[in-house]
């Protein structure tokens, strides 16, 4: 079979300049109707990947993103959260963008077309077999990211990906692929609408299943997560309330002791009060 670039088809929309505000909101939204529709369809691939990325980090792993343009940010975007979200470090989950730093805020010319520079900068974090890698590309062609997983795979380092084209150079390239098909964008070849947006969801649920099976969630609760803000302390501070039954004085007393929600609770279950 022939590979076909869906993220580049004409959208099913014409003239889209003549539209009224209230046309072009609704058919936006009609499109992404059909995202959640489409990562459904991949969830045993999700799953898959998952399993595998948990089972590398339990033995000390990491976890990398690359991408360029949008996915890279994307990818960035999630690693970013890690750390505040459920109280890693911040090298364990990393995201790598084609331009480097620099690039998340500001496009950096032809720098996806490199074959060779992802894997440089992958290098540059000392990269090994306990790592995974995932290429996160939509349309499954970048070169900044095949490179990067094609040298991945000679080094026997775990390899996924998220592309929005089934057979994509990519998806064929990685050991453990997802393809997300969300069809034609509502301005034809956007993919920071509808395939952006179903990366953003399949990384969510990427990272979120790992963290849980890493134990970093206790019932459905953030108790690893930093306390950087006064929301966050009273946040935490109503888990404690709620887990050990404790007025909110002292429950915000231990959290402030201990620095951390489980570390409050194990210590007050154990008589350290």
């Amino acid at each position: 079979m022939q590979f076909k670039k869906i993220t580049e088809s004409d959208s099913h929309y014409s003239n889209i300049e003549t539209m009224s505000t209230t046309q072009i909101l609704q058919s936006i939204n009609k499109e992404d109707y059909t995202v959640a529709l489409a990562v459904e369809q991949v969830i045993p691939q999700i799953e898959i990947l998952v399993d595998q990325i948990s089972g590398k980090m339990k033995n000390g792993g990491r976890l990398f993103y690359i991408g360029a343009g949008t996915s890279g940010r994307l990818g960035i975007l999630d690693a970013s959260e890690c750390p505040p979200t459920f109280g890693v470090p911040h090298d364990m989950v990393i995201g790598l963008i084609a331009g480097g730093d620099k690039a998340i805020r500001k496009a950096v010319e032809f720098a996806e077309d490199s074959l060779t520079q992802g894997w440089e900068d992958l290098k540059s974090h000392k990269i090994n077999t306990n790592d995974v890698v995932i290429g996160i590309a939509a349309s499954g062609t970048t070169p900044y990211v095949i490179g990067a997983l094609e040298n991945c795979n000679k080094n026997n380092i775990l390899t996924g990906s998220i592309t929005c084209n089934p057979g994509s150079p990519l998806a064929i390239l990685a050991q453990f692929p997802i393809s997300v098909v969300v069809g034609p964008e509502f301005i034809t070849g956007s993919s920071r609408m509808k395939a952006g947006t179903a990366q953003k969801m399949i990384l969510n649920m990427i990272s979120t299943a790992v963290m849980i099976k890493l134990n970093r969630v206790k019932g459905n609760k953030m108790v690893d997560m930093q306390l950087s803000n006064k929301k966050l302390v009273e946040r935490g501070t109503n888990m404690i309330m709620d887990e050990l039954n404790l007025p909110q004085q002292e429950a915000q007393a231990l959290l402030l002791k201990y620095k951390n929600v489980r570390l409050a609770i194990q210590n007050y279950k154990d008589g350290n009060q």
